[in-house]
């Protein structure tokens, strides 16, 4: 008797389709997704979360906030980008949130002159039409919030399309804008590469952050990443800083700003509105 082809077994259990039934709950599952940021987008629910950026050393005070794009669901809840962004970065409604987030920043900026703010883009949205407009009005109306603005990219995003960006940040750089490269260790960006891109900082990738109090080789890791942003005039922040241990051992070793939520969580309420508020009050 004929033996049965090895793949007939498999393909007995997949849908009509040749579908997975896991490939097809994943797909249902950004398909979800996408309506969910569509709706937000179409009702005008997208909204900015601001976390510090603090300073490693003495004076300890904030040197920026971070800007982070937050969407609201049917129901009202703050959904954070990581549970949406890897579906919608490399579609156009990833460069719609990309337009947002800079629009409220930038309008962040202008209504707070002392406010230092960096904003997420993907490298996709350099050649955005409608993102580009918005930065060249928003500059054109006020000079001076490019000298406040941090543009942060990932350096998976970053390692798309390199020419572009490099060529992006030189035209911007000379306008006052400053630029950090976010995820930093995350990708797979050559030392020529990463040359030959002139960031203003670093962003060390959370991943390597996390307990790094106690674990060698995050530690000999990190301290090579730093030691390599150090070689090229670059400052270095540490993501995702959640113990009092994890920043001692940071600021040992020279890294210039931390962020985590043991300095504060994103927040839709601007912690300098608070800070306000209370010197009003005492």
């Amino acid at each position: 008797m004929a033996r049965p082809h090895p793949d007939h077994t498999a393909r007995a259990d997949l849908p009509e389709g040749g579908e997975s039934p896991l490939a097809a709950a994943l797909a249902s599952r950004d398909r979800k997704t996408l309506d969910m940021v569509a709706e937000a987008i179409r009702h005008n629910s997208c909204r900015l979360a601001f976390q510090p950026v603090m300073q490693a050393r003495p004076p300890h005070g904030t040197a920026f906030h971070e800007a982070l794009i937050r969407v609201l669901d049917a129901t009202g809840r703050v959904i954070p980008a990581r549970d949406f962004m890897p579906v919608v970065e490399n579609t156009e409604l990833g460069r719609v949130l990309d337009c947002n987030a800079l629009e409220m920043g930038l309008r962040t900026l202008a209504r707070n002159p002392a406010l230092r703010l960096s904003v997420n883009m993907s490298a996709r949205s350099i050649g955005y039409r409608r993102w580009m407009g918005i930065l060249d009005r928003c500059l054109g109306r006020d000079a001076t919030l490019g000298e406040r603005l941090i543009l942060e990219i990932s350096e998976p995003s970053a390692m798309t399309l390199p020419d572009l960006v490099i060529d992006f940040m030189d035209r911007f750089q000379s306008r006052g804008i400053a630029f950090a490269l976010d995820d930093f260790g995350a990708g797979s960006t050559a030392v020529r590469q990463f040359r030959e891109f002139f960031f203003d900082a670093v962003k060390i990738d959370g991943q390597f952050v996390r307990g790094i109090h106690a674990d060698p080789d995050n530690q000999a890791l990190v301290r090579a990443l730093a030691g390599l942003a150090r070689q090229f005039d670059m400052l270095t922040i540490a993501e995702n800083v959640e113990t009092a241990q994890d920043a001692e051992f940071l600021v040992s070793i020279g890294i210039d700003c931390l962020q985590g939520y043991l300095f504060g969580a994103p927040s839709l309420s601007p912690p300098w509105k608070a800070k306000t508020r209370a010197r009003t009050s005492a």
